[in-house]
């Protein structure tokens, strides 16, 4: 069975709870593991002190690029990078319209980049329509 998880890496408690609202009336979300930092999302991906991950890789990874400890952008490159992150489906949710980002995180090979929405009901009706087509419409290799 594919995995129907989704890690969100995001330090905005607000923006965590509209995104688990978002989503949690539809049945194509399993579980939702949440990371505050950037440093929490590397050990979530790769493990940590040698230690292998503790989680499987999910299918969808939703990242904010304003993060503590290791930025967004850092966290992407450090996903491409890897054989085993490398094909994982990578969003960037963000407020940063800056040009600069996008062009680095599609250097990057990120699969999509939306900037949050500052009204409530938008932020929450991106989130759903970003959680239901990466999770049922979008198709990945086995």
């Amino acid at each position: 069975m594919e995995p129907s998880q989704i890690l969100l890496v995001e330090d905005d408690p607000n923006d965590v709870e509209l995104i688990q609202i978002a989503l949690s009336n539809y049945n194509f979300v399993n579980k939702i593991d949440i990371v505050y930092d950037g440093e929490q999302a590397v050990h979530y991906l790769f493990g940590r002190d040698g230690q292998p991950p503790t989680a499987p890789l999910p299918r969808l990874v939703l990242l904010d690029l304003k993060l503590p400890k290791i930025n967004g952008i850092s966290v992407l490159q450090l996903i491409r990078e890897a054989p085993r992150t490398r094909n994982l489906v990578v969003v960037v949710m963000t407020s940063s319209a800056e040009n600069r980002d996008l062009q680095a995180c599609y250097d990057l090979g990120v699969n999509s980049y939306i900037v949050k929405p500052l009204d409530f009901h938008q932020f929450v009706e991106v989130s759903r329509q970003v959680g239901f087509y990466w999770m049922m419409l979008n198709q990945l290799p086995s």
